[in-house]
């Protein structure tokens, strides 16, 4: 009822005003305050849509955690700080990154815990899991206060909307979704004039597709200012490339991957991060090589986490832990897909794990 709702309204848009890009259908789609799917049902976790890092294994969050502290440490440790998730699903990494942290109680002292999530549904869940730390809420990151930040963004970017261009014999053109008789399709917006897109992408051949983040390129920029301003680090992780890998533009439902014109609304929407735009946009903050989780985790001691943990467990349950290691780590799995920036400030120490490293993908 509700994909239907989300549907009709779309149609009647389209009809009144011609084809949307595919980052208005994506705002529609996850956000829209009665049909979005982020507005209106649970979608992390077995019983959601797709589970992400944190809900994989508890000893992602706690290296996480532990990178924090000791970037917070190593910046000379600052009596009071901000630490800030972006998107923080159902509370599952911020949580395991404070009980991470509590052997540092100089660190939790010195922290303000702010969450920015634009879902009614997790903010609730967040607001749970994470009582005792008394979270302050932001719709955005335009609310949060100055002062020194450590922020962690975990499969944020990826959900926030693209805009898509595909090269003809003449040159670019935008990707949009239109309808006809049948309801939503895709189609081809007039030759974009002038071409701007061919000193971003170099040449390519008609028929390639490339996609542009601006609403990412804002918030690292936004990010970039406050910490290069104030001090601090942050910490993207997420899926995708250096640069812009074609048509990465899905929907992610009960596990598996769907048409994002036939679901309407009861469907995750991603695309694939290109993080080399917002390394450029985090300027003038210096942002550190790019890696891969699963090199970073391991070059945080995640294995030797697991090891300990493994000693107490056994059957299913050790089953699982491996099983969840391998997930988070291997190259075939999450190990390679996933990427990690960092970013901190001009005179800042080197970041753990990932200054000292020069992988980024070219």
């Amino acid at each position: 009822m509700a994909a239907g709702g989300l549907e009709a309204r779309l149609l009647r848009r389209i009809a009144q005003s011609g084809p949307l890009s595919v980052a208005e259908f994506m705002t529609e789609a996850l956000l829209h305050p009665e049909f979005g799917y982020y507005m209106k049902q649970p979608a992390l976790g077995r019983a959601g849509d797709f589970v992400t890092a944190p809900e994989v294994s508890q000893i992602f969050g706690e290296v996480i955690g532990l990178w924090l502290a000791q970037v917070w440490m190593d910046h000379g440790a600052w009596p009071a700080v901000h630490l800030v998730e972006l998107g923080g699903g159902r509370g599952t990494l911020m949580a395991d990154i404070l009980r991470a942290t509590k052997g540092l109680p100089a660190f939790g002292e010195a922290i303000t815990l702010h969450m920015v999530e634009a879902s009614p549904l997790m903010r609730a869940a967040q607001e749970q899991a994470l009582a005792s730390f008394r979270p302050q809420f932001h719709d955005t990151i335009a609310t949060l206060p100055d002062g020194p930040l450590y922020l962690v963004a975990n499969e944020f970017f990826d959900a926030l909307p693209v805009r898509q261009f595909q090269k003809s014999s003449e040159g670019w053109h935008e990707r949009q979704i239109g309808a006809d008789e049948t309801g939503l399709i895709w189609g081809l917006g007039p030759l974009i004039a002038p071409d701007w897109l061919t000193p971003q992408f170099g040449p390519k051949e008609a028929g390639a597709i490339v996609e542009v983040n601006r609403a990412a390129e804002a918030i690292m920029a936004d990010i970039g200012r406050r910490v290069a301003t104030h001090g601090g680090a942050a910490l993207v992780i997420d899926y995708g490339d250096w640069i812009s890998a074609g048509d990465t533009f899905q929907a992610i439902k009960d596990h598996s991957y769907a048409d994002p014109l036939a679901a309407i609304g009861t469907a995750d929407l991603t695309a694939h991060v290109a993080f080399q735009p917002l390394a450029a946009s985090a300027a003038p903050a210096r942002a550190a090589p790019l890696q891969p989780q699963g090199l970073f985790l391991e070059r945080l001691g995640i294995t030797a986490r697991a090891e300990r943990l493994a000693q107490n467990l056994r059957g299913d349950a050790l089953d699982a832990h491996i099983a969840a290691h391998r997930r988070l780590t291997h190259p075939k799995e999450m190990g390679q897909l996933f990427k990690v920036l960092g970013v901190t400030h001009q005179d800042a120490p080197p970041l753990p794990a990932l200054d000292d490293m020069e992988t980024r993908e070219s």
